[in-house]
């Protein structure tokens, strides 16, 4: 006892197998313990970071895909703004041919109106001159 106590002084101890160890035992035990508590710990960390990394991996892949549905939505909603002026364009190619037709008939109704006029005046002339004979 009186020679573990002078070894003890020096920094010297004994463990559980009377092994001359520079740490105390239960120091030596501690330090295994943390040991093993760091390496759960750097396991879990890694663990963690795997999963942050897989969920990130995730993230990106759903961006994309709403960036990708963007822009089909972008090129639907152009899409439909050219078809929506082709029709306005159409329209006026029409609403301008009625007008053009509508002009013509008044022409032709005036000039109908016209020859209307001439026959009845020819008419006129060819019986006043069968009445002269």
């Amino acid at each position: 006892a009186m020679a573990q106590a002078a070894l003890g002084a020096a920094g010297l101890h004994f463990d559980e197998l009377n092994k001359l160890r520079v740490l105390e035992p239960e120091v030596a035990a501690q330090t295994a313990q943390l040991r093993e508590e760091c390496r759960a710990f750097v396991d879990k960390t890694a663990e963690f970071q795997k999963i942050v990394g897989s969920l990130i991996e995730l993230v990106d892949q759903l961006a994309k895909a709403a960036e990708n549905e963007k822009m089909k939505a972008i090129g639907a909603r152009n899409l439909l703004k050219s078809i929506a002026k082709q029709r306005e364009a159409q329209e006026q190619q029409l609403q301008a041919l009625i007008a053009e037709k509508k002009m013509q008939l008044e022409r032709y109704r005036v000039e109908y109106e016209t020859l209307c006029k001439i026959e009845a005046d020819q008419n006129e002339f060819i019986d006043q001159f069968i009445f002269q004979k």
